[in-house]
Order: C-alpha cells, then structure tokens, then sequence
C-alpha cells in the first residue's frame, strides 16, 4: 500500500461537522505527522481540489474541505440504488405529513443518512446528509441494528461505548436488546427524545428482492406535534410508503 496516500486519506477524515478547519498545528497534534510532511500532504490535496486553504494572516492559516469532495460525494450519492428508488417516495410522504423523511443505512457499524426531504415547518429538526449516529441512538439506527444478523448484531453490541446523549438515550447492553426484540415484534421503531430532547422520531425497514433490510424509512419532528392520533396517522403513511419503497425495490412480500 502507498502510505503518502494512505496518510493524505486520513487528514481528510480529520474534517468533521464540529471540526470545520484546522490548522497545520491542530493537524500536527491530533496525527503527529511531521509538520514538513503533513504540509507536503496538505498542499497536494489543495492543488487537486480536496482542500482549500483559508488565509487569515501570515501566522494564521486554516484548510477547508474542497469542492471536488462535493462533486464526488454528489456522484455517490446518484449512485445509491436505494436514494434513487426511495426519493420520490420520500417526498410524497413528505408533503403530505409535512415532516421531515430521511432515509439511512447501515455502514461500518454506524448508521449514516444518505438522504432527506425537508417539510416546510418553521420549527423542524436538522437532519445532515452524511451524518453518522451510533447504531443505539435514534430510530433509525436503532432499526438497522434490529434486523441486522444475529451473530453481526452481538458483535457490534459487544464492542459499543455507549454515550449518553440525553437522558433518554439507550446506555446498557440489556436495555438496548429489549427494545430490538420489541422493534422486530412490532415491525418499526420510535424514539422519543434520545438524541435531541423533547423530539421524535420513528423508522420502518426498507426490504430488498431477498427480505432483507438495507435501509430505514424515517420521520422525525419536535414532539410537541406529535400528538397520540397524530403519530398513529404518521406510523400509517410511514408503513405504507417504506412499503411501496421495498416493491420498487423487488421484495414480493407486501403483495
């Protein structure tokens, strides 16, 4: 393996939704790659477009991600068989209960969004395509994590360091396998308040042609218009649109 390429991969992993620039001294402390060598890297991946850098002063300059990680993001993004079945789906349900759809996956032991339709509330919940959430925080995760193989899902569970994001969040083994039996025996799942409080959110499975789960159909909104009668015509439209999805993609079972 190329370790120069190696290396320059993982600087762009160092750029996150919290960490929007970092300095060749910030660089330098989270990798402890020389500074001559790190500069080197950074250049390279500024002149082909993966970085930019941002000039402050002769002592304070930053990088940026670059616009060609959007324009190959963007082309991975058309790529996903699953985003192109399920957008259309995603929007209908959308504008008609005027909340937030997005759609997730399972990926390296973390669910990742890969697509959303925002509603037109004016108090809604921000949704990034591309964020990563723990596989017991959410919905969404939460349902990935259920349908996944038994001995895959033991294996990830065994190695979880489960973090309190509100005092809702699942933070033991024993919780976190009582509620994925409960998610298989009812066929969906909800959260309420587990990642932001006073919010909810609730996911169906989408099936491929063989049965199995390759992504979750999810809503989420402030809980405050999630009233009882509301949420059961949510769960309803939810249900029926993950269900039209898994057809298009092949699975016979809802027929």
């Amino acid at each position: 393996m190329n370790q120069s390429v190696i290396k320059a991969l993982k600087l762009l992993t160092l750029f996150i939704e919290e960490r929007h620039e970092l300095s060749l001294q910030d660089i330098y402390k989270m990798t402890r790659i020389p500074k001559a060598t790190a500069y080197r890297l950074l250049s390279s991946l500024e002149e082909e477009g993966f970085l930019r850098k941002i000039k402050n002063s002769e002592h304070d300059i930053r990088y940026r991600l670059g616009l060609r990680l959007l324009e190959l993001g963007n082309l991975v993004k058309e790529d996903l068989e699953l985003r192109k079945v399920a957008f259309n789906h995603m929007k209908a349900l959308c504008k008609e209960i005027n909340e937030v759809v997005h759609l997730s996956i399972c990926e390296d032991e973390e669910a990742i969004y890969i697509e959303k339709v925002e509603s037109n509330q004016t108090i809604r919940l921000y949704t990034r395509v591309g964020k990563r959430l723990p596989l017991y925080v959410g919905s969404g995760p939460k349902l990935l994590l259920a349908y996944l193989p038994g001995h895959r899902q033991k294996e990830i569970i065994s190695g979880m360091e489960f973090e309190g994001f509100t005092p809702n969040t699942i933070t033991n083994e024993k919780q976190l396998y009582e509620e994925l039996e409960k998610i298989q025996k009812q066929g969906f799942a909800i959260s309420y308040g587990e990642q932001d409080i006073d919010t909810v959110g609730l996911s169906f499975p989408l099936r491929d042609y063989s049965g199995i789960v390759v992504g979750a159909l999810g809503v989420t909104g402030p809980s405050m218009r999630f009233s009882d009668d509301r949420k059961v015509d949510i769960l309803e439209k939810t249900k029926k649109a993950a269900e039209v999805i898994s057809r298009d993609l092949g699975f016979s079972g809802y027929l």
